[in-house]
């Protein structure tokens, strides 16, 4: 479970640290996608710990329509940002709020790759 929980803190900052620079590239072209990636990203790292969250609490309570809501709500709160952006900026706001939500999943499919790697016996 230390591991575990190394990765979900790992993916946070790994995160936000590639989504800055990113954010900054952007604003020359347009300051609101330019803070859509970055808010993207801090959205999409919220997902993931909540869904890592809502997991844990799955495997402990088996409560299977709690999850659900949770999901649900979830999807709704997060893809109802991307509107909002994309109604104040280009119509290609979408894309970066959507680069920056899906980099920590990326993120921690990368940081889950290396761990299992150095951890499993040769």
């Amino acid at each position: 479970m230390r591991a575990y929980h190394e990765r979900k803190r790992s993916m946070a900052i790994w995160s936000l640290a590639l989504s800055l620079p990113v954010g900054l590239a952007l604003v020359p072209a347009s300051p609101v996608a330019a803070v859509a990636e970055v808010f993207g990203t801090v959205c999409g790292v919220l997902n993931a710990l909540l869904s890592m969250w809502g997991n844990e609490r799955l495997g402990e309570h088996r409560s299977v329509a709690a999850f659900v809501l949770s999901s649900v709500l979830r999807i709704a709160v997060f893809g109802i940002v991307p509107v909002a952006f994309a109604l104040h900026g280009p119509w290609w706001t979408m894309a970066t709020y959507f680069t920056g939500f899906f980099t920590p999943l990326g993120v921690y499919a990368l940081v889950a790759v290396r761990t299992i790697r150095t951890d499993s016996p040769s």
